[in-house]
């Protein structure tokens, strides 16, 4: 009995330890998605208004604008929760 706890906290440092390493991989690549997002609206904003009517123009769904931006940070919660809970699995 011993033998099999000691087997079953081994393999849950290992978990833990992986998930740990894979909460900060989430995290750096949050803080690079949340940068490029923000040069992304940097540049849309810099592009002005007469880039917005060239790419309504060339629209056929009624010049809706096509352009918008989703947030990142809606994503990132269930993402990091599905890779920790596929870490456990293993």
């Amino acid at each position: 009995m011993d033998r099999i706890n000691s087997k079953l906290y081994l393999q849950n440092c290992y978990i833990m330890a992986e998930n740990e390493r894979l909460r900060k991989k989430a995290e750096l690549l949050n803080q690079e998605n949340q940068q490029l997002l923000s040069e992304l609206k940097h540049r849309l904003s810099q592009a002005g208004p007469s880039n917005n009517n060239n790419n309504s123009n060339n629209n056929n769904n009624g010049g809706g604008k096509n352009n918008s931006i989703p947030d990142l940070n809606l994503t990132n919660c269930s993402s990091s929760k599905n890779a920790s809970s596929k870490s456990k699995k293993k």
